[in-house]
C-alpha cells in the first residue's frame, strides 16, 4: 500500500496509514523527477511524500 502526500496532509496521510494497515509506515520523498506528475491522494497539489509498508 502507497499513499501519496502533500506537506499539508502529511500528517492525515500517517494516521490513515495506520490505521488501515495496522502497522508504522516509512515515509521517504518523492524523487524531484516524479514531483510535477505525482498527486498528494487527498488534494490536487503536488506529492511530496510517499507513506508505504516498504
Amino acid at each position: 500500500m502507497e499513499k501519496y502526500s502533500c506537506e499539508n496532509h502529511i500528517d492525515h496521510a500517517l494516521d490513515m496509514f495506520v490505521a488501515e494497515q495496522k502497522e508504522f509506515p516509512i515515509m521517504d520523498k518523492v524523487e524531484e523527477d516524479k514531483k510535477l506528475s505525482t498527486k498528494c491522494s487527498y488534494c490536487e497539489q503536488p506529492a511530496e511524500y510517499i507513506v508505504s509498508s516498504k
